[in-house]
């Protein structure tokens, strides 16, 4: 959806410190067109270097989260999906059936969610949404 997202680039702006590792994983999570949990990042990584521990992704992420370059994602199935933080907003339809996650952005979505908080009384200074849904057009 987005333009993807360079994350050693990121890192670099926030003054993090990059190993060779966390390069790694940094790339894995730009070149990422899904939203990977840690086991998944692992195996990516480990595919380049095997040298890299489970541990290793678990701190790595938890430190990219911290500096606001990750969003971490619970999409109801018991694993934090991780994406980069993105640019421009926009929400996710996960399919429950195979847990692949669609990114979408609705102006007229977005505008009813701004009116509704002033309806409350409240200024709408951000949001997630994340709607849950099978395919229409499965068979049964």
């Amino acid at each position: 959806m987005n333009q993807p997202i360079d994350i050693e680039q990121l890192c670099a702006e926030r003054g993090l410190r990059i190993t060779e590792q966390r390069r790694i994983i940094a790339r894995v999570l730009s070149e990422s067109h899904d939203h990977p949990d840690v086991e998944l990042l692992h195996e990516r990584a480990a595919a380049v270097d095997p040298k890299i521990s489970i541990a290793t992704v678990y701190r790595t992420v938890r430190l990219f989260e911290e500096a606001g370059i990750l969003d971490r994602h619970d999409f109801g199935d018991g694993r934090a999906r991780y994406e980069a933080a993105p640019e421009a907003h926009h929400d996710h339809l996960i399919d429950v059936e195979t847990g692949k996650v669609v990114e979408f952005v609705d102006p007229e979505l977005e505008a009813l969610q701004k009116i509704i908080a002033e309806k409350l009384g409240y200024r709408l200074v951000d949001h997630r949404m994340e709607l849950y849904g099978v395919r229409l057009d499965r068979e049964d």
